[in-house]
């Protein structure tokens, strides 16, 4: 396992996100495609995010993300979302007519960590931990 470091921490989060297009319409395709892949690095690169592996369906995104500390994820995800769309729908007119509300991603997305252990080793850690004592209980 390979912890990443910040100047004040050592750290491990890796966290699993999708999100899709309004309605599930299949527009991620071509130039399209590779621009949002484009935006979407730029924002993960500026903000310290390193994207262990990314998959781009024609309707909705992948991405398999560390992220450090300071960032929290709906901010990431505020990030992407936001500035993906507005570049894409000002440089792809052809979306105007599709998304005429201005949204080109669904409302929400999905989150979860991965670690590298789990929550079963955590818990029997601290049973662990509590039963020794030169511990002090809280």
């Amino acid at each position: 396992m390979h912890y990443s470091k910040g100047k004040h921490c050592a750290y491990y989060h890796r966290y699993h996100l999708v999100w899709s297009t309004k309605y599930r319409y299949k527009v991620l395709q071509g130039d399209v495609r590779l621009r949002v892949r484009e935006i979407i690095r730029h924002v993960c690169a500026e903000n310290g995010v390193d994207i262990i592996h990314g998959v781009l369906s024609s309707d909705h995104v992948h991405m398999f993300v560390s992220v450090p500390p300071k960032l929290a994820i709906s901010e990431l995800m505020r990030k992407m979302k936001g500035r993906s769309s507005h570049k894409v729908q000002r440089e792809f007119l052809q979306l105007k007519k599709r998304y005429w509300g201005c949204h080109f991603w669904g409302r929400g997305y999905f989150s979860t960590t991965n670690g590298a252990i789990t929550e079963d080793i955590v818990l029997q850690y601290l049973e662990n931990h509590i039963r020794n004592p030169t511990v002090a209980r809280r």
